[in-house]
Order: structure tokens, then sequence, then C-alpha cells
């Protein structure tokens, strides 16, 4: 217990001091404190998340709203790579055919679509609480990348739709779209992976992208936004909570 309190100190110490290297006094109260070293540890923590270590880049395609996107998904470690499969609302992503997406698995219901704990604005589908919107301890991007991002709003989706070109294209041999933008010519890929229902790939006639979006629908609370494309088109829709898609960061504004 004793050292555990003099490793405690020392970091605490050298936090202290790398504060005061860095920029003194960091809340302007004229001496170096708790404060400080909490926002340190913030900016730390910020800064690994974005680290060259890790592949990611923060996109600028010049959006309207000033949105700008991740490079590649959650649990990718490049832009080819499809990452992992995340039902909506939950923070732990599987590889696929490793976990069953099914409403007996789903963390925010007791079992069926009609017993919703959380995310709920009818009473068919169980307890109302009117929450259309991710809590950021709920999204997955957020969780798993840290406070510079979260997952996309379905109308951040749409802004991506109506300001880039997209095409279908092959990178590195994974079929996806790749959307370059109308204003500067930056562009994201997206891995077309499809989604997952139980074990399974879902049934496609053809390789597609399923990104989850933030937000559920309310009325049909057990059904929550997505955003799709396949060799032809890009487009919105809404599925089951508990099926399995990818989840591609933006940068919190």
């Amino acid at each position: 217990m004793r050292k555990t309190f003099l490793l405690v100190g020392c970091m605490l110490l050298s936090m202290a001091a790398e504060a005061q290297s860095l920029r003194g006094d960091l809340n302007g109260d004229g001496k170096v404190d708790v404060t400080d070293i909490v926002t340190l540890v913030n900016i730390v923590l910020d800064k690994e998340s974005s680290t060259e270590s890790t592949g990611r880049e923060t996109v600028d395609l010049g959006l309207p709203s000033g949105t700008k996107w991740a490079n590649m998904n959650v649990g990718a470690e490049k832009p080819e790579d499809v990452g992992l499969y995340f039902a909506w609302g939950e923070t732990t992503g599987y590889l696929g055919d490793d976990h069953n997406f099914a409403w007996e698995t789903h963390v925010w219901c007791n079992g069926s679509n009609t017993s919703l704990t959380k995310y709920c604005g009818s009473s068919r589908n169980g307890i109302v609480d009117n929450k259309t919107l991710l809590d950021l301890d709920d999204d997955a991007a957020y969780v798993n990348w840290g406070s510079q991002w979260r997952m996309p709003t379905i109308t951040e989706f749409q802004e991506l739709i109506n300001n880039t070109t997209s095409e279908w294209i092959t990178q590195n041999g994974v079929n996806g779209r790749k959307f370059t933008s109308k204003t500067n010519g930056n562009s994201i890929f997206m891995p077309a992976a499809g989604y997952r229902s139980g074990t399974s790939a879902g049934s496609t006639p053809e390789p597609f992208g399923y990104y989850w979006s933030s937000l559920c629908e309310d009325e049909w609370s057990d059904s929550a936004n997505y955003f799709s494309f396949f060799s032809g088109s890009s487009y919105t829709s809404n599925m089951s909570r508990f099926a399995g898609m990818n989840v591609r960061p933006v940068r919190r504004n």
C-alpha cells in the first residue's frame, strides 16, 4: 500500500512538473494545482488518441456543418479494414461470427423488441424515456476512441451524401465507396462489409456497407437509423437495433 501511495505521488509530481514546463499555470489561478493536472491528463489522453501509431486521421471534407470524418472504422487499423461490428447502443464490438447479434443478447432490452429498457419512445416497445440520441457513454466511437470522437447523426450522413461525389471502388482488394469532397478534393473510403444478424452475415444480393448513426426511431423504438451503400447508390434507412454494423466516427465539435 505504501508503495502504491509513493508511486501515485511521484506520478502527480511528474505531471505537475510537466504542466509547469508546458504551460505553467494552466487555469490562471497563479499556481499549478490538481485542476491543472486534470487538464494536462485530458490533453495527453486526447493526444494519445490521435497519434500516428493508431493510423487514425481527421479528414476535412469541407462540409457546411464543419463536421470532420475519421479515415477508418472503429476497430480498424487502416482505412480498408472492416473493423468491428456493434449492435446499436452497445460499445463492445465483435468481429462478426464470434457473437450472436439478437434481442436476447442486446444490452438495452430484456430479450425482445417489446421490452426495451432505454431509448424508447413508445410503450409498445418497453419502458418509455423518450430518448432517441445516444448518450456518450453508449456511443461506440466516443467510448472506444476517446472524447474527440462520436458517432454521426443521420443528418450528418445525409450531409456527406449531398456534399461529396462517390464512386464504387476496390481499394487494396476491398470493395467500398470513396466519398470525395466537392469543395476541397479530400476523400474517405468506407468498406462494404455488410451487417450481422445472429451469427451470420445479413442477406444481401451484393456487397453493401452498413454504418450505424447515433439516432433511433421515436415511434418505432426497436429500430435505429443507419447509412448504407452498394455499387449503385448511397442511402439512409433504419433497422432493428440488435443488428451488427460498422461504426465510422466523426470529430466532436
